[in-house]
């Protein structure tokens, strides 16, 4: 069967076949986003992170000569949520996502990523390192009065035990926040690498520090789309200048394939605001880029 022209791509993810949830990796869309504090609009990231992946299925991983779409992967749609009730969407979003074997999430704002958390935890039984990519700490204990706002999302999984501290990274923070916050999360053993760090520095060393910090272990990838520069994200809730270029992000990820992550998720994309679908592409990108990786694992 000849592949399809590009504008005439399936518009599930990188054309992955409908609905098998016995497939090795999984990809689902997590339309939520009442918890957000800034501007609405990333429940509709995953329909569009889906239309801009047609850019990405037509050929090999230009570095590792991957193609992702030869791996045993599934479309799962969107996963059901409640209707503005945050606990009771995170408590579906968890029970859907429990029991794949491998699932790349798209967000919907950062708080599904407790959810996903959750589910992941529950079923190794473990907590696992995280790599977070982020112009955000996300370790408030609350926003603004509401405990499982996107700014809350890390706070609760540390203290839940979803995540090890001592092997959480994030990479890109530059927001202003409150010094107690960075007290506490540095408190916990989290490493954080500002925007300007990763800026004075290289790809490969920010890497080798990523694997450093990880070791060993399950590991999970949380990438919010705002870790990107305005520049190269205009489309998301709560932009930040001075954030990491494209370029920086995937040479960071693409040096990352000897970590043993078990799922991976990419946030906060809000087309509404995206330019040129700019954003989009970006976030689609960084889900390739992963899945590439596990195709050369």
């Amino acid at each position: 069967m000849t592949t399809p022209v590009t504008f005439a791509a399936p518009h599930a993810f990188l054309g992955a076949r409908p609905h098998d949830r016995g497939a090795a990796f999984c990809v689902a869309g997590v339309p939520l986003d009442i918890g957000t504090t800034n501007r609405a609009g990333s429940r509709d990231g995953p329909r569009a992170i889906r239309v801009a992946a047609r850019m990405l299925t037509d050929g090999r991983h230009p570095v590792t000569g991957v193609d992702p779409t030869a791996l045993d992967l599934s479309d799962l749609g969107e996963f059901e949520i409640a209707l503005g009730d945050i606990p009771a969407s995170l408590a579906r979003i968890e029970e859907q996502a429990f029991g794949l074997n491998h699932l790349l999430a798209f967000g919907g704002e950062h708080g599904v990523t407790l959810a996903l958390l959750r589910a992941l935890v529950k079923r190794i039984g473990e907590p696992v390192g995280l790599v977070h990519f982020d112009a955000h700490l996300d370790t408030s204990e609350d926003n603004f009065g509401q405990r499982f706002a996107h700014g809350s999302v890390f706070w609760h999984a540390i203290t839940e035990g979803l995540i090890t501290p001592k092997r959480m990274i994030q990479i890109g923070i530059r927001a202003p926040a409150w010094p107690e916050m960075y007290d506490w999360t540095r408190g916990q053993g989290v490493t954080i690498l500002s925007a300007q760090e990763v800026h004075e520095s290289t790809p490969a060393a920010i890497a080798e520090q990523v694997r450093e910090v990880l070791g060993s272990g399950p590991a999970y990838l949380s990438f919010d789309i705002d870790c990107l520069d305005p520049a190269f994200a205009p489309g998301t809730g709560t932009p930040e200048i001075g954030g990491l270029a494209s370029w920086q992000a995937q040479g960071i990820l693409r040096r990352l394939g000897t970590l043993d992550f078990r799922g991976a998720d990419v946030v906060e994309v809000a087309p509404a605001y995206d330019v040129a679908e700019i954003t989009a592409l970006a976030a689609a990108t960084i889900g390739w880029e992963y899945l590439c990786l596990m195709g050369a694992r």
